[in-house]
């Protein structure tokens, strides 16, 4: 008896939503939001979202990128040539604080020139600006005096609802008692909740099967087995 042949899966890339619209809001999150509809009119020009992995800092900031026309970067590729560009910018990003800042003058520059030429900076990282290692003393007394607003782990109403969402934007129709199943299982993260989605969307095109709590806790396993999940 011939064996029926395996299901092709195409690995083919799925756009991450990072409008305002995408953008699910809870008692987690709530205040990050709230700074960020509150611009322009912010009584510091600089502010940073701390939070842990996966709580939605890149997210927010594209959001804010979006609404401000601004540009983004990473922390350590920030120099002194890319703040003489910002004087023709109102808005700046600078993503990842916590995994260094390449040019320590140039950060602080940044903030004296914000100050001075009504430019808006968003900043994001994983700690709170005074556990930062930063070897220039009044960096670090600038940052310590900077507004912050803190991104906690999605509370249960908030990770049930990025599920929806994201079984939704891959038209997966899915029973509420899956995402409870996941929702008690997983690790409270974002992306955790992307790659469990993504899994089950993989077994589920590789299967031919529907959506149901078995092919969940088979996503669920595999994310774990891969290292991907608490």
């Amino acid at each position: 008896m011939t064996a029926a042949p395996r299901q092709l899966v195409l690995d083919l890339p799925h756009r991450a939503a990072l409008g305002a619209e995408d953008y699910l809001v809870s008692h987690s999150n709530a205040a990050a939001v709230e700074l960020i509809d509150r611009w322009p009119n912010w009584p510091h020009p600089a502010a940073v979202v701390i939070g842990p992995r996966g709580s939605g800092k890149s997210h927010l900031a594209h959001v804010w990128q979006l609404r401000t026309s601004g540009e983004l970067i990473t922390a350590d590729r920030l120099t002194d040539a890319r703040v003489g560009e910002m004087k023709n910018n109102t808005a700046l990003v600078i993503e990842d604080l916590d995994i260094g800042c390449a040019d320590e003058q140039a950060l602080f520059h940044l903030l004296n020139l914000a100050r001075e030429s009504r430019i808006s900076v968003l900043m994001t990282s994983h700690v709170a600006p005074g556990d930062l290692d930063i070897a220039l003393p009044d960096l670090r007394s600038r940052m310590r005096a900077l507004p912050i607003v803190e991104l906690l782990a999605p509370d249960d109403v908030l990770l049930r609802a990025v599920l929806v969402k994201l079984f939704s934007d891959r038209q997966l129709n899915i029973e509420p008692a899956v995402v409870e199943y996941l929702g008690v299982r997983m690790e409270r993260s974002m992306e955790a909740a992307n790659r469990v989605v993504a899994e089950v969307d993989r077994l589920a095109l590789a299967k031919q099967r529907k959506v149901t709590r078995a092919l969940a806790a088979e996503a669920l396993s595999a994310c774990e087995n891969a290292g991907g999940t608490e």
